[in-house]
């Protein structure tokens, strides 16, 4: 991965920390929202089995008709089997868990690089939509470039407007969100998780 590519990164994380501070004053849902503006069409799912502080089953809906890039890169991975062995790297109370760093995301080795980088597969052009960060919705995480999302993603804790039209919205949480709930939480503004992190060990297509 070019310098550059880990500045520009790294100047991610530390938008999302600082977004995390202003988003406290939000309230958390206990639940996941029904999200509006969807059609009431048949989409792929994903079943992300994670284990740690948290352990269980967490069934995500992917929005292909929304987002048909992103969603079908989830599934191309997953499919793959890449997103086995996958730490959740970053985690904010109240906001997020993130993960999907396959590159450097690794349980059985994690980089000193986690969160900084993605896959062998090019950069996506983003998928902006209408739809709204609310509880138990999957955005794709990204660098500050738009169209740099790749594979990682992340999961809302509760709703966070706004990142509204900022990041690429590509599913939802359908079961599980209280797995969700349980994932080992970071430290500090930037939510960074110490070893021993939660992971998934598996995340399979629903076919």
């Amino acid at each position: 991965m070019s310098r550059d590519r880990l500045i520009a990164l790294g100047v991610f994380v530390s938008g999302i920390a600082l977004l995390a501070i202003y988003y406290f004053s939000s309230q958390s849902d206990p639940v996941p929202a029904v999200v509006d503006g969807l059609a009431d069409i048949d989409r792929p799912q994903i079943e992300i089995t994670i284990e740690g502080e948290a352990n269980g089953v967490v069934t995500v809906e992917l929005f292909s008709d929304v987002a048909p890039l992103h969603a079908e890169r989830i599934l191309t991975l997953a499919r793959s089997g890449s997103y086995d062995g996958v730490i959740f790297h970053r985690v904010i109370a109240g906001f997020m868990a993130q993960t999907g760093d396959v590159e450097f995301g690794r349980r059985d080795d994690p980089s000193l690089k986690v969160g900084m980088g993605g896959s062998d597969l090019p950069d996506l052009p983003a998928e902006f939509s209408q739809l709204s960060f609310e509880t138990g919705i999957v955005g794709m995480a990204r660098t500050n470039d738009p169209n740099s999302a790749n594979s990682q993603f992340f999961i809302m804790f509760a709703p966070g407007r706004f990142l509204n039209g900022q990041y690429t919205v590509v599913g939802k949480v359908v079961s599980g969100f209280e797995v969700v709930q349980a994932i080992k939480l970071g430290a500090g503004p930037s939510g960074t998780v110490e070893a021993p992190q939660d992971v998934m060990t598996s995340v399979r297509v629903v076919e």
